[in-house]
């Protein structure tokens, strides 16, 4: 049946475009923003403009790396562009097997499995392993995706203010006396840059009967003595049960994990619902996760590199007075404060010839929007160093809070 002629668009449609208004109005209408060229040194072109990159999470510089390109197209040369099915199926390659032995002995466990994204082996792992009557004990400033996999579970959420151990202590105390208890921190914040107090959440978890699942997206490939993240910087690896963490990050290519032991992993392989219903990750990524650990493995220098400019860099923005939140990592914000005022700021920096985007909520907390700078081992040492003097300079300028 045709539309009436002259009808205007459906109250559903209608309704979308007054919520995108109601975003515009607010500065919280995010739009999508079109590289057209990557280029070497940690730099890429947008709208015409060479801009040095400082959003991207290629820590490691690893994105842009030929080894994994090659990798990547040997992969497919022998396996072809996809799996062909998800893995319980007929999607298992012995590709698959072999990265995640690699990837098992590089975080110091028994066994791992592989996710397409760290997004779905959060969802995955979590709604596998709690439920109704089950209790997860939650920092405030986890990830998204970990909220999302505690919602869909249906356990009961305890959430806890960020990196506050008495809090969560008085949530374990109260908790249910039945059910399991599962304690879930980011290693690496991701819009602060801080390090969750792993030491002290190992003794909670220990002293009240707890698991411990440690999502390691931020610190993967740039933190511990191997590069396996924070669990091994602090020798607590045999500690924590659930090791999560991601490729897509440090290592430059895409996908999720979970590592720990081999019964952890075998229940994974029979509950984790976004591993069992989605078609396998394809060759061509598994080549280049491959290649990836074997470059974090034998070449140190990129991480000790990465860290020590992050360092220079969060010292120096800190000793202009401006509000970095404690960062201890290569993700070092600025608060801006307003919409508005983090918008501004990003702009004037884009016109200085730096991509770095504004973090708004709900990302954020209302009143903390900022613009989040996140250093790899691409960007040379001269650039960085001309690009603290910008930021300090941009932010006197637009009136940025001061600490």
């Amino acid at each position: 049946m045709e539309a009436p002629s002259g009808a205007g668009p459906p109250t559903f449609l209608a309704e979308l475009a007054q919520e995108l208004a109601d975003l515009e109005a607010r500065d919280l209408r995010r739009r999508l923003l079109e590289v057209e060229e990557v280029l070497p040194g940690g730099r890429v072109r947008v709208g015409g403009q060479v801009l040095l990159n400082l959003s991207a999470n290629d820590y490691l510089g690893l994105a842009q790396d030929p080894r994994l390109a090659a990798a990547a197209a040997e992969a497919a040369r022998r396996w072809g562009a996809g799996a062909g099915a998800s893995r319980l199926v007929a999607g298992h390659l012995r590709l698959h097997r072999e990265v995640e032995e690699k990837l098992a002995a590089f975080k110091g466990t028994e066994a791992a499995v592989i996710f397409s994204t760290g997004y779905m082996a959060n969802l995955g792992a979590i709604t596998a392993l709690v439920g109704p009557g089950d209790t997860v004990f939650c920092d405030r400033l986890n990830h998204a995706s970990i909220y999302d996999g505690i919602r869909l579970s249906g356990a009961r959420l305890a959430r806890f203010p960020h990196r506050d151990l008495n809090a969560l202590e008085k949530l374990l105390h109260g908790a249910p006396p039945r059910g399991r208890r599962l304690i879930i921190t980011d290693s690496v914040f991701s819009v602060d840059g801080d390090l969750a107090p792993l030491k002290e959440l190992v003794s909670l978890k220990e002293r009240y009967g707890a698991v411990l699942m440690v999502d390691e997206a931020h610190a993967t490939g740039v933190l511990g003595p191997g590069g396996a993240g924070l669990a091994e910087a602090l020798g607590l690896t045999a500690r924590v049960e659930v090791h999560m963490g991601t490729f897509s990050k440090a290592l430059g290519a895409l996908g999720g994990y979970v590592a720990g032991d081999r019964r952890l992993i075998d229940f994974l392989h029979n509950r984790a619902r976004s591993f069992i219903y989605s078609t396998a990750l394809p060759p061509p990524v598994l080549g280049a996760i491959d290649c990836a650990l074997e470059i974090v493995r034998r070449e140190p220098e990129r991480r000790r590199r990465l860290l020590a400019e992050a360092a220079v860099f969060r010292q120096q923005l800190a000793a202009a007075g401006l509000n970095t939140l404690g960062s201890e990592t290569q993700i070092v914000p600025v608060v801006a404060g307003s919409n508005r005022a983090a918008l501004d700021f990003a702009q004037a920096l884009r016109e200085a010839g730096y991509l770095a985007v504004a973090l708004r909520p709900p990302t954020v907390p209302p009143g903390q929007a900022r613009v989040r700078f996140s250093l790899s081992a691409a960007h040379p040492p001269e650039a960085l160093a001309q690009a603290r003097q910008t930021i300090v300079r941009l932010a006197r300028e637009l009136g940025l809070p001061r600490t």
